[in-house]
């Protein structure tokens, strides 16, 4: 008989316990005491030299009353990325800090490692708002909301049980299993919430395409908007007006932390409410299935916008109903990142420019194409890349159109589920980092920035493809 696997030893784990027992102001002795074992096993435990057993992480939850899904998390991922490009800045070139040095410090200390990102996004902050020449410190709570909104989807990886929930039985009570959804959410709106709805010219308030009044009860819509975003703000609406409760509850999450940001938190909620009702969760994860996710084909079943689709698949992670883990990116032509969300894994820069290599820059030259790409980064994880560019709702032929690039993608172990990796050679990958200044990628032609991890040595005798190219001896 084969005996049965031994667990491996977890140093995230053993890390997590000590950084509890720390917290909790204990010794060793006394917490192995409490959780009768030798001080011995469980400083090998602290140390990564043993597993950490079910029964002991049982009782440390019945001790310190934890969240066992919470305390068994891989939450750490993301403050050892949010720490790496924190240390990236060229204020610590002179540190000498290495990658080992700050994974241990996100692990061992993670309360004082949150605490320098709000430092260094309080920094950050005031350089670009000039308070650091004035000589003031920015208020402790200042950040930029629509990054604690993208912190907060990413932290319930745009996943809000509740709000599907709500979603569904509104769609019921609507009729609009029954009716085309348009007329269906005109009349939810009119005779349960007793609110009318009205299409505005675009020539009376172009730049507005959806108000609501409160005390008139009338919804004005543009003309503007094609019948699926017509839809989309209909449901986004009536999501705001039946969903204040649910709304509420969530964004009282600490990450949400300024007012501004708990307003932003809402309506990304009331979004989230209207692609479930555009998108019903189990017939769109069906339909995509069978489709293999055709974004555009989807699109047109559903009656949505190819963002709109690409973000309802960003949030199907139903347990026993889970589509595929998606990343999702959208940028302008300045590459300011305007929207991010990783399900897929992938690391996004948060206070530096994204590499130029991934192909959603690239997406610009070749605006309506779908492009794919299969990136590959130091630590040798590929993803498999789908991108395009969209263009926002036209405000007619004298307005300027905005145009925007979105990149979806996934593990490249996933990408044969999408029609897109038909006839791509999954192993022709394209090298990519972060950004350039967590990237120790020498031989880049489009680094914009030296790496902190090397030093910059300039041979004024030599040029390369790049200024920041490492150059080479000459030999012989």
């Amino acid at each position: 008989m084969t005996p049965a696997p031994k667990t491996p030893p977890s140093p995230r784990l053993g890390q997590k316990l000590r950084a509890l027992r720390r917290r909790e102001g204990l010794t060793q002795q006394q917490l192995a005491e409490r959780l009768k074992v030798s001080p011995a096993y469980l400083n090998l435990i602290e140390n990564g030299k043993r597993p950490l057993p079910a029964h002991l992480l049982i009782a440390l939850a019945q001790l310190f009353q934890l969240d066992l899904a919470a305390f068994a998390a891989d939450d750490d991922v993301d403050l050892n990325s949010d720490l790496m490009e924190v240390f990236g800045d060229p204020l610590f070139d002179n540190a000498e800090l290495v990658q080992g040095d700050i994974k241990e410090f996100a692990q061992s200390q993670p309360a004082v490692a949150r605490a320098t990102v709000t430092l260094y996004r309080a920094l950050r902050q005031a350089r670009l708002g000039g308070t650091a020449v004035e000589g003031k410190v920015p208020d402790s709570e200042t950040g930029v909301p629509s990054d604690d909104v993208s912190d907060f989807l990413q932290k319930h990886m745009n996943s809000f049980p509740d709000v599907e929930d709500l979603a569904e039985s509104m769609r019921r009570d609507a009729g609009a299993d029954r009716d085309e959804l348009g007329r269906a959410l005109v009349r939810f709106l009119e005779e349960r919430l007793g609110v009318t709805v009205q299409v505005a010219r675009a020539t009376a308030d172009p730049t507005t395409l959806r108000r609501y009044d409160p005390a008139r009860k009338l919804i004005v819509v543009s003309e503007l908007l094609p019948p699926r975003s017509r839809n989309f703000q209909l449901a986004h609406q009536i999501g705001l007006l039946i969903g204040k409760d649910v709304f509420d509850r969530l964004i009282t999450d600490p990450v949400l932390s300024t007012t501004e940001s708990r307003s932003l938190g809402r309506i990304a909620l009331a979004n989230a409410f209207a692609g479930a009702v555009s998108m019903p969760y189990l017939p769109f994860l069906e339909a995509a299935e069978q489709v293999r996710y055709d974004i555009e084909l989807l699109g047109h079943r559903f009656r949505t916008s190819f963002e709109q689709v690409c973000h309802r698949l960003c949030t199907l992670r139903r347990p026993g109903a889970v589509g595929v883990p998606f990343h999702f990116l959208r940028v302008d032509l300045a590459g300011n990142i305007s929207k991010r969300f990783s399900g897929s894994g992938i690391r996004f820069a948060r206070y530096a420019g994204a590499c130029p290599r991934w192909n959603v820059f690239s997406a610009f030259m070749t605006p309506g194409m779908i492009k794919t790409q299969v990136s590959e980064f130091e630590d040798g994880s590929r993803y498999f890349c789908v991108s395009t560019t969209i263009r926002k709702v036209s405000q007619g032929y004298t307005q300027r159109h905005a145009l925007h690039a979105i990149g979806l993608g996934c593990e490249v172990a996933h990408a044969k589920r999408l029609v897109y990796a038909d006839g791509v050679a999954l192993d022709h990958v394209v090298p990519v980092g972060v950004t350039c200044r967590l990237c120790n990628r020498g031989d880049c032609s489009e680094r914009a920035h030296p790496s902190h991890r090397t030093p910059l040595s300039v041979d004024e005798n030599v040029r390369a493809s790049s200024f920041y190219r490492s150059v080479l001896p000459v030999v012989g």
